[in-house]
């Protein structure tokens, strides 16, 4: 047997490696980790390279002095030239001003011994030398001369050893610090995050039980408050869905036991012995009838099933909208003659993609009602016409209308209002017109005309 799985929102929440609330919240505190080393390095290069370059420009500058020196007065003016430099008394501790020999012997300047092999490309470069009795870095250049000596110029690092230490302190604790920060904020993140999807799951889990009332409290306007604005718009319309199936079951069951009802009886007459034919005839033929309005019944609602379904949207065309118009008023024409109605039609070419039978269909249910209940107006107007360029077809009754409270509920299967239940019908025709409507991408807008009532079917531009 297969483990139970916990109902959603109350069962123990997800591995490591299935949160994303966890993954969301390892990428933040990666992120801020980067973002961190990034300034790290930019702080560190943008105060220990300011000094570095500070120190090389200088050098060169003392280099480019004592060349000259050497260039117009030989070796005693350079002489005269480094022990004025260590005398200025700028930059005295850290100067390193030197004149040696090819046996590393120091003929003028502060040069203490160096470690190794004196440079001799003429490029700066780091090193250690024995200054005061300490090991120092040093940042020199040593350029060869033209009777065999080299001259050295360089500067102590002592200064910025400091300075390099200070900074790299202050990142090495602004790190730790930013790591702390980031993991805490990761983990706000992922709380914060897991209570607001936590609140969805627990709101769907109610539903899965049954409560279709439960809604997702919305807060702000972020993207999980839209989320929830769209969770809830879908359960709405998943609630009023489920009350229209059971109204359409109630329905069903209630037109369906009159009829039935019906032909059971006739039946029963029929099946007596003392049954005279001629009856039993008649018995025949009325059950038929009750029969094929069971059917017709069913048939609209298999129509109304297809429709919404949008199985003939592929076979949709351009079509002259008031040329149906004109066709389905002609049609209607001796009909509203007969109940003493003016059917008049008004309108020019409209072109609109879409299905000729279902529109016609449509307006037929339309001009059927129009006809059947607002004859007492005298007079029924189909009209074609385009509003802000969208094609819209109406008719309107100059009957008694419909009320406010009941305009909202006559497109529901198998509503009918309290006046019409004495004429013939099932409550489908509004029902089949608005499907066939959405079929074509349109709204249909019912009204109060003042007097009679209005029904407008808008469609999209073709």
């Amino acid at each position: 047997m297969g483990r139970p799985r916990a109902e959603p929102g109350t069962g123990p929440g997800p591995g490591l490696r299935g949160s994303i609330a966890l993954r969301l919240a390892v990428g933040y505190g990666l992120l801020l980790a980067a973002s961190m080393a990034a300034l790290s390095a930019i702080v560190y290069f943008g105060t220990v390279g300011v000094f570095e370059r500070s120190i090389d420009n200088k050098i060169k500058s003392v280099e480019d002095r004592l060349a000259e020196a050497w260039a117009h007065e030989g070796r005693p003016g350079l002489v005269r030239e480094i022990d004025a430099q260590l005398h200025d008394l700028i930059d005295t501790d850290t100067e390193v001003l030197g004149l040696v020999d090819a046996k590393r012997h120091v003929l003028a300047g502060n040069v203490g011994r160096w470690n190794g092999d004196l440079p001799s490309s003429g490029e700066l470069t780091f090193g250690q030398m024995q200054r005061n009795g300490t090991q120092v870095s040093v940042r020199l250049i040593a350029t060869q001369l033209d009777d065999g000596t080299r001259l050295i110029v360089g500067r102590d690092l002592i200064e910025l050893d400091a300075i390099r230490s200070v900074v790299e302190r202050a990142l090495l604790l602004s790190g730790a610090v930013s790591i702390l920060l980031a993991f805490f904020g990761a983990q706000i993140f992922r709380s914060r995050l897991e209570a607001r999807i936590g609140r969805i799951r627990r709101t769907t889990a109610r539903i899965a039980a049954g409560e279709l009332s439960s809604r997702i409290v919305v807060m702000g306007s972020d993207e999980f408050a839209r989320l929830g604005d769209d969770i809830n718009r879908m359960l709405d319309r998943i609630e009023a869905l489920m009350e229209g199936v059971r109204h359409v079951s109630n329905s069903i069951a209630h037109d369906l036991r009159t009829p039935l009802s019906r032909v059971r009886s006739r039946l029963d007459r029929a099946l007596q012995a003392s049954a005279d034919p001629h009856a039993l005839v008649a018995d025949a033929r009325l059950a038929i009838e009750d029969i094929d309005s069971v059917i017709s019944l069913f048939d609209k609602l298999l129509q109304i099933a297809a429709l919404e379904s949008g199985v003939r949207a592929g076979t949709f065309e351009k079509l002259d909208l008031a040329a149906i118009a004109h066709d389905m008023t002609e049609l209607y024409e001796a009909a509203a003659e007969e109940q003493g109605v003016a059917l008049r039609f008004g309108g020019r070419p409209t072109t609109i993609r879409g299905d000729r039978d279902l529109l016609a269909s449509a307006l037929a249910s339309l001009i059927d009602n129009a006809i059947k209940y607002g004859r007492s107006g005298g007079k029924v107007d189909v009209a074609v016409d385009t509003i802000d360029g969208a094609p819209v077809l109406t008719v309107r009754d100059y009957g008694p209308g419909v009320s406010a409270a009941e305009m909202e509920k006559i497109t529901r299967r198998f509503y009918r209002v309290d006046q019409s239940r004495h004429l013939p019908g099932n409550g489908l025709g509004l029902s089949i017109v608005t499907a066939i409507t959405q079929l074509h991408e349109g709204t249909l807008a019912l009204r109060h005309a003042e007097p009679g009532f209005e029904a407008r079917m808008v469609f999209p531009q073709a």
